[in-house]
C-alpha cells in the first residue's frame, strides 16, 4: 500500500452515502441518512470535517436514494475545503464493494479513504497505519450489542484467521488492487477484505474511543444524546 509505514496519507476519500437506511423509516423517507443532523449539522458534514483535517483533498460521494438532495448540500466541496465529485448509482444500489468498483475511477491509482456515511466518531484519521504490500487497513471496535459476534479477527495489527473478532467500524483505507479481479456489478466489500486478508494483506487497529452509527431510528437518538466529547 505504500513504501514505508507512517508516510503516507491519502489525499482522496469516498462516502457512502447512497443507501436506502430502511430502518431508518420513516425519517429516510424524507431525509438521506447521510444529511440525518447531530450536534446541527449533518452526519456527512462532520466526516468532511473530519477528512479534510487529516489532510484529504478530493472526496467522491455515492448517490441513490434521495441523492439529490446530498448533492444540494454540499455542492463542490469548497465550503468543506475540498473537492467533491459524485457517483451516481440510480435507482439500483450497487452495495459497497460494487458502489466502490464503480468509483474507481474517480479515485485515481493511489490507496484511498473509504468511510459509511452513518458513522459518528472521533477517531483520529492520522493515526491510520498502512503498511507496504497491503490490499486494505480497517478500524476496528469493540462489539456493540447489535453485532455481538463482530466481523473479523485482529491479533498484532493484522486482520486475518485467529485473535479476538471485532465490529468493522465502517472506516478503511483501499488499495484499487483489491477491486483488480472484480466486474462492475452489485456486490459487498465484506467478501473482499476477507479474501484479502486470508492472503495476509490486511492490516488494521482497534480503536477503542467514540464511535457510533447510526444505522437505526434508536442508534440516531442515542448519538444525538451522546456527542463524541461527551
Amino acid at each position: 500500500m505504500t513504501s514505508a509505514r507512517n508516510e503516507f496519507r491519502p489525499t482522496r476519500a469516498m462516502i457512502l452515502a447512497a443507501g436506502r437506511g430502511r430502518r431508518l423509516r420513516p425519517l429516510s423517507d424524507r431525509l438521506p441518512k447521510a444529511l440525518m443532523e447531530v450536534e446541527g449539522k449533518p452526519l456527512i458534514e462532520h466526516l468532511l470535517a473530519a477528512l479534510a483535517a487529516a489532510g484529504v483533498r478530493e472526496a467522491v460521494v455515492n448517490l441513490s436514494w434521495l441523492g439529490g438532495m446530498i448533492r444540494a448540500r454540499l455542492g463542490d466541496g469548497s465550503r468543506h475545503g475540498l473537492r467533491i465529485r459524485y457517483s451516481e448509482e440510480g435507482e439500483s444500489v450497487w452495495d459497497t464493494g460494487g458502489g466502490i468498483r464503480r468509483a474507481l475511477p474517480l479515485l485515481g491509482e493511489e490507496p484511498f479513504w473509504v468511510v459509511n456515511a452513518d458513522v459518528r466518531t472521533s477517531f483520529p484519521f492520522p493515526a491510520a497505519n498502512p503498511r507496504a504490500g497491503d490490499l486494505a487497513w480497517l478500524m476496528l471496535v469493540p462489539n456493540p450489542e447489535h453485532n455481538p459476534a463482530g466481523d473479523f479477527h485482529l491479533r498484532e495489527e493484522r486482520v486475518g484467521k485467529d485473535g479476538p473478532r471485532y465490529t468493522f467500524g465502517g472506516v478503511s483505507i483501499l488499495a484499487p488492487e483489491l477491486f483488480r479481479d472484480s466486474a462492475e456489478k452489485v456486490f459487498g466489500l465484506a467478501p473482499l477484505l476477507r479474501t484479502a486478508a486470508d492472503e495476509g494483506r490486511v492490516a488494521g487497529a482497534l480503536y477503542e474511543g467514540y464511535w457510533a452509527d447510526a444505522g437505526t431510528v434508536e442508534r440516531l437518538e442515542a448519538i444525538r444524546r451522546r456527542p463524541p466529547e461527551a
